[in-house]
């Protein structure tokens, strides 16, 4: 694996959506595309739907990796990589049209399963064998191309975009998850895999300077749907698609919280207290960010946001210790 061309398809995912994103905000702005900011004081606006500018820098990055493979040599399946590029970009499609027009719950759960056809169709994966912790290797055969990639894409995009709305936390667990899928990608020798994370990673950290507390910019649905699709994508070209489930686990935590509580749509924010904490809004935890709230007894939006990054660590060292390989 060539690391001077994965430098570069991080490096340019970084700059296009460095230097995409204050343009793209002021347009945000002037077009009444912005959200409130419930975490806030006032609950100032802030420009939505900033995902775009990930989304912008991913796919560039992506389109050079395919140049720099047409003109200088690199080498990379391209068929898995234009069909990673078109999951993520149905993906992008999909949150899209629910930030403009909020498509109803039901049906954004169950319809990134379609944006997962073109990996299916050209059996990304390239193997139908998953490792499981403390099982080994198990063969799910067709089961795993035609149902296992669509739901993997499907659960993942959800579920990343069920665990968001405070500065800094989709950008920057996103950023921990895909700096911990490229070391597997280069320990485990997967260029496909390393193109996507690169391209994810380069995009995400430089997303996070805008959406850092306090945040010019909101990821929308648009950029937490394609976190999830993205991990999804990376770890099936990569056949480590357990070393991803273990990367979800805050999430999954939420998502069982939030079941609890019938998927909230609302109230999931915290109430402002002294000296700017949060504290559950009416006393009721509705997920897991409120949980984390409660235990602090109110918490800065700040350290609350840190404190999932600390998980998200801290399951990225879990899936190194389980799945990396030494490096030689």
């Amino acid at each position: 694996m060539d690391v001077v061309y994965i430098a570069a398809v991080l490096l340019c995912a970084f700059l296009t959506t460095s230097l995409s994103l204050p343009f793209l905000i002021r347009k945000l702005r002037l077009g009444g595309i912005v959200g409130k900011d419930m975490n806030k004081v006032g609950n100032p606006e802030v420009a939505e739907m900033g995902g775009l500018g990930i989304v912008m820098g991913a796919v560039g990055a992506l389109l050079l990796a395919i140049a720099m493979q047409t003109f200088l040599g690199f080498q990379f399946k391209l068929i898995e990589v234009l069909a990673a590029m078109l999951t993520m970009m149905i993906i992008a499609l999909i949150g899209t049209y629910d930030d403009l027009f909020s498509m109803r719950q039901a049906v954004k759960a169950v319809l990134p399963m379609a944006a997962a056809l073109p990996l299916v169709a050209v059996s990304a994966a390239g193997s139908t064998v998953v490792s499981l912790p403390f099982i080994g290797a198990v063969d799910f055969g067709i089961v795993y191309v035609v149902l296992l990639i669509p739901l993997g894409v499907t659960v993942a995009a959800n579920l990343t975009n069920m665990l968001a709305g405070f500065n800094g936390m989709e950008a920057g667990m996103g950023s921990v998850i895909f700096a911990t899928t490229l070391v597997l990608a280069f320990q485990h020798g997967s260029v496909e895999m390393a193109l996507i994370s690169a391209a994810m990673l380069g995009a995400l950290a430089a997303f996070l300077r805008f959406n850092w507390y306090p945040a010019r910019v909101f990821t929308g649905d648009i950029g937490n749907l394609s976190i999830g699709a993205a991990l999804a994508v990376a770890v099936i070209l990569g056949n480590l698609e357990s070393a991803g489930a273990i990367l979800v686990v805050p999430y999954v935590v939420d998502f069982f919280i939030k079941a609890k509580n019938g998927f909230p749509s609302t109230k999931w924010w915290g109430e402002i207290g002294a000296k700017g904490k949060l504290y559950p809004l009416e006393g009721k935890v509705r997920g897991f960010a409120q949980l984390v709230m409660k235990q602090y007894n109110g918490v800065s939006e700040q350290k609350l946001v840190l404190t999932f990054i600390a998980m998200e660590m801290l399951c990225a060292l879990a899936a190194i210790l389980l799945y990396g390989k030494a490096l030689g």
